[in-house]
């Protein structure tokens, strides 16, 4: 049977629906923060986008590492990582993922395997193939992957980081999360040649585009490119098309988009399609809408834990940070 002919289980599928629902849950609730002054600091959303985080991070296991880049929570979330941490992060309060002191674009959690969201375009793509050198020198069969956006591939980190994995023949998947805009400009205005894939071929990684917003096609082409790569196959290149729903960041109110195609991407919206494939096989539609309560009542929960914990203390300020010489 071909990848197209595959389909996962509906049981597959409802999990898929959960981890989206949660993803754009936690982050309704970074807009409620944003508009509450509880957010410290710039956030980046992916509504729109979570099949992405959960089509791909729902076929790695613990040990496999992840890099994201600033538009990370829902990477974060379906790696595994504890949303009411993660939102204490996002408020700088004690009991935060990284003690308050990494926020939106440097939340980070070592212990599911998530290296961090990076607030460099394209920095996140030396650290996945370095974890993935370090992974191949360690002979495990573990694997990393790195996710970007569509305004990384312009960015020399991405030479550097395909060439080496390459060379060495290194187990990473390069996922590059094409919304169509870098920040507030048209990616296809600055990016010569025709794009990421030819980019990789070039380089001789194996690459392909694939429909970002298809939670079922995706979660069963990144399980095929997932054991590819843990049985040896060496580096690859997916390159998904979606869309964000909001601007680049929470505060910004996206009027470079024209309303037309807007509305024409929600009409793709990832979680009403996998709704309406598990409709189709049995599912009861209060089930799935439980489903999606559930989930916004989990985020409202970890928001009003977060915003009602405690500063982190002033001896925090200290900790983890080393003058020259050895640390204490």
């Amino acid at each position: 049977m071909s990848l197209s002919e595959q389909t996962p289980s509906p049981q597959r599928v409802l999990d898929l629906y959960a981890t989206m629902c949660r993803i754009r849950a936690f982050e309704r609730m970074v807009i409620r923060g944003t508009e509450e002054d509880l957010v410290k600091g710039a956030a980046h959303l992916s509504i729109g986008q979570e099949a992405v985080a959960a089509g791909i991070c729902g076929n790695l296991r613990r040990s496999d590492q992840i890099a994201s880049n600033h538009r990370g929570h829902g990477h974060t979330i379906a790696k595994g990582a504890d949303p009411e941490a993660m939102m204490r992060e996002l408020f700088g309060k004690e009991g935060g993922i990284c003690g308050g002191k990494g926020g939106s674009m440097h939340i980070a959690d070592f212990d599911v395997g998530m290296l961090g969201a990076n607030g460099i375009v394209g920095a996140g793509i030396l650290i996945a193939v370095g974890a993935a050198k370090s992974k191949k020198m360690l002979g495990t069969n573990d694997i990393v992957v790195c996710f970007f956006g569509d305004g990384a591939v312009n960015r020399g980190p991405f030479l550097e980081g395909l060439n080496w994995a390459r060379v060495f023949d290194l187990p990473v998947l390069f996922v590059c999360e094409d919304n169509k805009y870098a920040a507030t400009t048209r990616t296809d205005q600055l990016t010569g040649g025709d794009g990421p894939v030819a980019r990789a071929e070039s380089l001789g990684l194996p690459a392909q585009t694939f429909d970002g917003n298809d939670p079922l096609g995706l979660d069963v082409l990144a399980g095929d490119l997932v054991e590819q790569i843990r049985s040896g196959s060496g580096p690859q290149l997916l390159h998904v098309e979606t869309y964000r729903h909001i601007g680049h960041t929470v505060v910004d109110p996206a009027t470079y988009r024209p309303d037309a195609e807007v509305a024409e991407a929600k009409t793709r919206d990832p979680i009403e399609r996998a709704k309406a494939f598990l409709v189709e096989n049995g599912s009861a539609v209060a089930d799935l809408d439980q489903i999606a309560a559930d989930a916004e009542s989990e985020m409202v929960a970890a928001f009003e834990t977060a915003r009602d914990a405690p500063w982190p203390g002033l001896a925090a300020a200290a900790s983890d940070v080393q003058d020259v010489g050895a640390p204490l």
